[in-house]
Formats: structure tokens, sequence, C-alpha cells
């Protein structure tokens, strides 16, 4: 099973964190393929961050396709560019945000999301909703960290991570603490054990979601708004993308 894990950001740090975590937890027979697109922003903490960063997304997704991946991974707390990805190929897309809230309601009934800044907790806020885990969530929290500081700052802004959760425990009545940004992702082990509950990071969920649906021999449907985009002229820089998207 090949496992397509995108960075969505162009932090090669970041990037190979990413990828030791999807490792660590993957099947012994899973390759896990770590990439980033070459153009982008440095980190994502804004829906202006985002729009621009899907357009890499979808690039390496069709790049995952040409080297056999099964499946991909959107490896940012945004899921940016997810519908999209799903819409250009066959193979199953997830995005952390989605796995991680799915693998909460299963070993809790109620969660608390703690990301990097304010303005991101409410993109977070908009995903619950549109996913539907809106009621299962009882508080989306921020430790006001720029992202770059899990790279740059890593100690300091993993004692100002560990405060929130402990504050998300004992104030909002949750049995699972979700991490919010694919920044964490070698955070959980340490986090759980300083806050006592059972801590949810999108990247590994996602690696097991993916490895679960490859095994079932499920993929993205063809069928309704996830069908391959109608074939159209693209001008400028996405002239590439004209004719056929299959």
């Amino acid at each position: 099973m090949r496992l397509n894990v995108i960075n969505p950001n162009t932090t090669r740090g970041m990037t190979d964190t990413i990828a030791a975590a999807a490792r660590r937890i993957a099947a012994p027979d899973t390759h896990v393929m770590a990439t980033q697109p070459a153009h982008g922003p440095v980190s994502i903490e804004s829906h202006f961050d985002e729009a621009i960063s899907a357009v890499g997304v979808l690039e390496e997704v069709a790049n995952g396709d040409r080297e056999g991946a099964d499946a991909h991974i959107i490896a940012c707390f945004g899921d940016p560019g997810l519908l999209a990805a799903r819409e250009v190929t066959r193979a199953p897309v997830i995005g952390i945000a989605e796995a991680a809230f799915h693998m909460a309601t299963l070993i809790s009934t109620r969660f608390s999301v703690v990301t990097t800044l304010g303005r991101t907790g409410i993109i977070a806020e908009h995903l619950l909703e549109q996913y539907g885990f809106r009621h299962h969530c009882r508080r989306v929290r921020a430790a006001e960290i720029p992202v770059l500081d899990l790279e740059n700052d890593g100690d300091a802004a993993l004692v100002r991570i560990i405060e929130e959760c402990r504050r998300a425990r004992d104030e909002d009545g949750v049995g699972a603490i979700v991490l919010g940004c694919g920044g964490m992702a070698d955070l959980t082990d340490v986090i759980a054990e300083e806050v006592g509950l059972p801590v949810v990071e999108g990247v590994t969920a996602a690696v097991k979601l993916a490895e679960a649906l490859v095994g079932l021999g499920l993929g993205t449907s063809k069928h309704g708004d996830l069908a391959f985009p109608r074939p159209k002229t693209f001008v400028g820089r996405f002239e590439h993308l004209s004719g056929s998207s299959e």
C-alpha cells in the first residue's frame, strides 16, 4: 500500500515531522510518500493561505497518482482543497481534520480542539459545522502560537499547547482532545501523558483511515459532485490543465 501524505505548506522541516509520524503509525507493509508543493506559503494560517495552497495540493495529488498512490492525505488541519482533490482522483483522499473528528467521536462523546491561532480556530469551527461534528465539540481553543513556532521554538510551543489542553480537560467537560495542526503530529504521546486524556492527532488518524479504506477496496465515488471535472480550456498559468481531467 502506498500513501501519499501531502503537507500543503512549503516548510521542509514540517513535512519531515509529518512523515515521521505517519511512518511510525503505518502498517509494516505501508509505504509513506511524504510530499509538499513546490510553490506556496511556508505556513497556513488563513483562508488566503488555504486558497493559495490548494493548487499545490491538487498538483501533489496528480503526482501521487502517477507514482501509484493508493490514497492521499492532506496534512493541514484546514483540509485545503479537499473536495477538489477528491474530484481529480479515484483514490481516497482524507483531510486530517475530518479524520481526527471521526476518530475522536469513536472514543468520546465530547471533545475539544486545541489549535495554534484564534483565527485558525474559527476555520476549525467552520469545518466542524461542514462535517457534522459541531455537537460533539465543546470548544475550539487556541494556544496563540504561530504555526512555524512548532518548528522554530518547539519547547515553548509545547508548553503553551499542554497548558491549553489542561484547560480543556478542566473546563470543557470533554473525554478527548483533538490537536488542530499537522505540525503537532509528533506531540500526541507527551501531551496525553501530561493531560491524562486520549489525544487524537489528524495525521496519524488519517493514515489508519486511509489504510482501512484501501483495505476495504473503497475509493472516491465518481458519481455526483465528486465526478471528474468537466474538460474545459484553461488559460495563462493554468493552461496545462486544459482537456480531460481524468
